[in-house]
């Protein structure tokens, strides 16, 4: 892939979604379907681009929404997969794609708010080539360690990290990855030190996580069946609320470390100057799915929560998680 653009500046970064979230807060209809809907939209089958392989966390939102937008829009919809440098790849096609409403972006909140600080060089100015459209979904982190070890909770893993420097590995899907951000925010909030070791891709890093080769990790999801069998302990939820998958583990804020939150928004985007009636058209129908039992229940199984929302409410988070973000990027000198 071609590369256009330089990395932006943080502070150009922080500018660019501001805008997003302005130009989302004067959408027609944030909430429901405008009545100026173009009428002969949808003429054509619908695109969702993904940013990441399939059975990645954004390919299974994309899937469950499918079936109910087909059914909405009375025209096919379909997902195209186009994974690739941290979800770069399908942003640039979304974003030079005809703003039509026929092709929108369906990506990870880290896409947006974390390798936007990381990448040495962006194929996109996201300021004007693409608009927020929905949120999909909360990603939580989940911290868990090797069950084989001497503790069983957050607090017996902070003292044992404390007690011994430098001991404990903890695995990444890789460099600049949510995981790996995650962990550098706690060993920065809880004074401690531990040796990164980037894997390509969730699945290696679980497998070296269970053989023992690392010690722990923060989990995006995938680990939640060796986390019920005991094979990993949970220690902490890495985000602002407790997991309804585990109601009784607490977060990492409520055990000490104020404002501690790893979480992430995964959504939908469509190319810059795509019709405002139509955004809200599709943020209206997305909202209906994820509120519903079935798209919820799939989100759910993700670790993950349904979190419909306007696109103002939409770039609002993606501009907090980026600011937020980009301050720990530039601290810890996190690159991709």
């Amino acid at each position: 892939m071609t590369t256009t653009s330089p990395r932006p500046h943080r502070s150009r970064l922080s500018t660019w979604i501001g805008r997003l979230a302005v130009c989302a807060a004067l959408l027609p209809g944030a909430h429901s379907a405008s009545a100026n809907t173009p009428a002969d939209w949808p003429g054509k089958p619908i695109r969702l681009i993904v940013g990441f392989p399939p059975g990645s966390s954004p390919d299974v939102i994309a899937r469950a929404l499918v079936p109910g937008l087909t059914e909405a829009l009375r025209q096919p919809v379909v997902v195209e997969n186009k994974s690739g440098v941290t979800g770069m790849i399908a942003a640039e096609a979304v974003a030079r794609a005809p703003n039509d409403g026929y092709t929108f972006l369906v990506t990870s909140g880290s896409a947006m708010s974390i390798s936007v600080h990381t990448l040495p060089r962006l194929p996109i100015q996201p300021d004007k080539d693409l608009m927020p459209v929905a949120a999909a979904a909360r990603i939580e982190l989940f911290l868990v360690s090797d069950a084989r070890l001497g503790f069983n909770d957050f607090q017996g893993f902070l003292a044992y990290a404390k007690a011994h420097p430098g001991k404990l590995s903890y695995a990444t899907p890789g460099n600049g990855s949510a995981p790996h951000v995650a962990a550098e925010m706690l060993k920065e909030q809880a004074g401690i030190r531990a040796e990164h070791v980037p894997y390509r891709g969730s699945s290696p890093a679980l497998q070296d996580l269970l053989g023992g080769v690392v010690q722990f990790a923060f989990d995006p999801g995938i680990a939640l069946e060796h986390i019920r069998a005991g094979r990993l302990h949970l220690l902490a939820v890495g985000t602002t609320k407790r997991s309804p998958l585990f109601p009784a583990t607490p977060t990492i804020q409520e055990q000490g470390l104020a404002g501690f939150d790893a979480g992430t928004t995964h959504g939908v985007y469509a190319p810059a100057g795509t019709s405002a009636a139509i955004v809200a058209r599709m943020n209206a129908e997305i909202n209906k799915l994820l509120a519903s039992a079935a798209v919820a229940q799939q989100i759910r199984a993700l670790g993950a929560e349904a979190t419909p929302m306007s696109p103002a409410d939409f770039g609002a988070q993606i501009r907090r998680d980026s600011e937020r973000y980009g301050a720990i990027v530039k601290a810890r000198g996190i690159k991709e």
